[in-house]
């Protein structure tokens, strides 16, 4: 089991350091909301499942409406549960189609960072950058380092960087993290108001 810190709460880190479908799950739900409630998703869905765990099988099988329901209960998994639940329905579904419901097929056997990095994209919901934070996320935190990781996450692979939730591993970098994407916010508003 890997020691993970993405969520900041205990039961929902050790979830996303024992279950890989978890780990991917808290990438695939962190978009527009903060961090930490993203990466608690996989614990909450769960919990109102009725276990400890997450499985691909039985995610994929849930009536839809019931599971956007599930989604939707107070406190929502995400600002957009609806959508969400619909995305990690496709995810789950992709992932029996594909790997037999094992989320960590997808990156046991890769070739190469190169060759993990396509399969990363192949999943619902991962475009580019999800890609590449995920593959630093495997590389800087799971030990899972095929040739030229590094090079394939981009700069999400950047020894000593703190870009993303690859680099998380306490409040502190948590805070660090935070701070770069407010300096890339603020790098991107300046360049658009002086393009006006």
């Amino acid at each position: 089991m890997t020691e993970i810190h993405l969520a900041q709460q205990a039961e929902a880190d050790e979830l996303l350091g024992r279950s890989p479908l978890a780990a991917l799950v808290g990438m695939l739900l962190d978009q527009q909301v903060p961090m930490e409630w993203a990466f608690s998703g996989p614990y909450t869905i769960a919990q109102r499942l009725g276990g400890d765990d997450l499985d691909a099988h039985e995610i994929a099988a849930h009536d839809p409406d019931a599971f956007a329901a599930l989604l939707s209960a107070k406190p929502a998994v995400h600002r957009y549960p609806g959508s969400m639940a619909k995305r990690i329905q496709q995810l789950c579904r992709f992932l029996v189609d594909e790997y037999g419901g094992e989320a960590e097929a997808v990156w046991a056997d890769a070739a190469s960072g190169a060759d993990l990095l396509e399969r990363l994209l192949a999943l619902p919901g991962f475009g580019k950058q999800k890609a590449q934070i995920f593959l630093a996320l495997l590389g800087k935190q799971y030990g899972v380092r095929p040739r030229g990781w590094r090079e394939a996450a981009g700069s999400y692979g950047d020894s000593g960087a703190y870009r993303s939730a690859a680099d998380i591993t306490g409040p502190e970098s948590l805070a660090k993290v935070r701070a770069f994407k407010q300096e890339a916010k603020r790098a991107t508003k300046a360049a658009k108001s002086a393009g006006n």
